[in-house]
């Protein structure tokens, strides 16, 4: 049976726009992905509110995961806070399958978005859960919390975002994407 490790942010310290945290929103997402998964055969295991991010990656490499999905919602830096939206979605520069879920997650996930130009794929070496993860990686900024449009885009789609999530993780893993 194919396997995920579901890995939803650890960030309850960063707020949205309008209230509430990335950490509440992307377990919603994760929450409302399980039904899917299930329907598709695809069996997971995820990170724990309470884990840190070592202890999350830790128990994504105890497992034998075939693809390890980490979900987040993104923020400005600091000066231009509330100025972006888009989605990000990363992955390792050297993982080739990594790099092909990334491509998957930003290609379905354009057709979600309410500006299918700013969805784009982005190599980097910075982040612990696609360096350190041993199954391939994918990140996804699934819109940016502090900006007020993209804050209620991710609120009134919750479940068409995890849909869409999970579908592209069927893709990856080549297996029928099913409806709970």
């Amino acid at each position: 049976m194919p396997s995920l490790y579901l890995s939803p942010s650890l960030q309850e310290w960063n707020p949205y726009v309008d209230g509430g945290n990335e950490e509440y929103y992307m377990n919603l997402i994760a929450d409302a992905m399980e039904p899917y998964l299930r329907a598709s055969g695809i069996d997971f295991k995820r990170n724990m509110p309470e884990m840190t991010l070592r202890q999350a990656i830790a128990d994504s490499n105890s497992g034998n995961y075939d693809l390890h999905l980490a979900i987040h919602s993104n923020a400005s830096g600091e000066g231009s806070a509330g100025k972006n939206r888009g989605v990000e979605v990363y992955y390792y520069p050297t993982s080739v399958k990594g790099q092909n879920f990334a491509d998957i997650l930003a290609t379905n996930y354009s057709e979600l978005y309410p500006d299918p130009e700013k969805v784009k794929t982005i190599p980097t070496t910075s982040l612990g859960e696609l360096r350190l993860t041993r199954a391939p990686s994918a990140l996804i900024e699934v819109a940016y919390h502090d900006n007020l449009d993209d804050a209620r885009f991710i609120r009134a789609n919750i479940k068409e975002i995890a849909k869409n999530l999970a579908k592209s993780v069927a893709e990856t893993l080549g297996v029928p994407f099913k409806e709970p």
